[in-house]
């Protein structure tokens, strides 16, 4: 029997701002944002929200530099949860880990990148960084306004 594999790619717009939490007692950041991804076929346009979890350094990248409306790739596996909501209903989250993150735009928005900036959790040409059970993170400097982290 052949392995599994659960790898998804996603190039879409944020819908929102990054929300930035730290979990653990403060040490672990963890942000949320959501792409609008769009699809054009005979019967219409169609789009489809994904919400999208970054851990440690990655998601602090995340919370950084991007911004509702700006263009992303982003590189992970999908997950779906089953929680219980505070009216003790059952219900499924369907969510994406992200483990790389390219933005497409400048960083205010506008004009395409040119300087292939990509950040990531580890992995592929880029150094690699112990992840944590949660996720994974990055070890790059903060100071990254334009510049290539590696």
């Amino acid at each position: 029997m052949a392995g599994s594999f659960n790898k998804i790619t996603l190039v879409g717009n944020l819908t929102r701002d990054p929300e930035i939490r730290y979990v653990d007692g403060g040490g672990k950041a963890v942000t949320k944002f959501a792409l609008a991804i769009n699809r054009k076929s005979k019967a219409g346009d169609e789009t489809m929200y994904i919400d999208i979890v970054a851990w440690d350094r990655l998601g602090e990248i995340c919370n950084q530099y991007l911004k509702k409306g700006m263009s992303a790739l982003v590189e992970g596996r999908l997950v779906i949860r089953d929680f219980t909501n505070k009216d003790g209903e059952k219900k499924k989250a369907i969510e994406v880990v992200a483990s790389e993150m390219q933005m497409l735009d400048s960083k205010g928005g506008g004009a395409p990148r040119t300087d292939g900036a990509s950040y990531s959790n580890g992995g592929g040409n880029r150094a690699p960084v112990a992840a944590p059970a949660g996720g994974g993170h990055d070890d790059f400097s903060d100071d990254m306004d334009g510049e290539i982290p590696f």
